[in-house]
Order: structure tokens, then sequence, then C-alpha cells
């Protein structure tokens, strides 16, 4: 799927032929481990610019049990961020072929958040 791939100073970039998704995953972090990660995507059809932060099922959690100790989000009893997508598999591939899925199945624009230009 991806036609090109590659760091871009601290932006990891997914290009296919539908979009380009710029993810900024944690310095060090190997790229198919990465459980929370921003992206911002453009889409080629109308160059549109989109975001979320990407959450693993996993990485949920051990931020809710963080935040229970921390006593950050109701004591770990709730999760929500704006413009959060969970997802199952850790990965910046699993996140890209989430984002493919995502325009296939006509959901894209209902999951994340439209950025504008000033």
């Amino acid at each position: 799927m991806p036609a090109d791939q590659g760091w871009d100073g601290p932006w990891y970039r997914v290009r296919t032929d539908r979009f380009e998704a710029s993810f900024l995953p944690s310095t060090g972090e190997a790229l198919d481990g990465v459980c929370n990660a921003d992206v911002e995507v453009r889409l080629t059809a109308d160059g549109s610019r989109w975001s979320a932060t990407v959450f693993t099922l996993a990485e949920v959690g051990r931020l809710v049990e963080r935040w229970s100790r921390t006593g950050e989000a109701l004591e770990g009893r709730s999760f929500w961020c704006s413009d959060g997508l969970v997802v199952r598999e850790p990965g910046i591939d699993s996140k890209t072929q989430v984002l493919a899925g995502l325009l296939d199945d006509g959901e894209f624009t209902q999951v994340l958040q439209r950025l504008h230009d000033e």
C-alpha cells in the first residue's frame, strides 16, 4: 500500500496514492511498536488536512492505570481526547492500514478532525 515512507525531521511520513500520513512517534521508538502517536493526514484528492491521536487499546489501558495512581482523569475512571482514534495493533503500518480502511468505508471524515489553514 505505501508508495513511499521515511523520516522527515521528527515526522515519519507515509505516502500512498490517496493520502500522506505524517506521524509523530516518540524519539527512539521502534516504528512497529508505536502505541500512541499524533498523525496529520493530507488527502491527495482535495489537499484537505486531518488530524488524530492514535492509541492502541493496550496504551489506553496503560494510561488509565497510571492515572488511577496519579489522580488524573477522575483517577483513571475515564479516557477521552477530542481527536482520539483507538486501534487494536501497534505500529505505523497498522495505523496506516486503519486510515486507509476508514477511507474505504467512508468513515474517515467522521473520525478524524479537519484542520483548516489560517
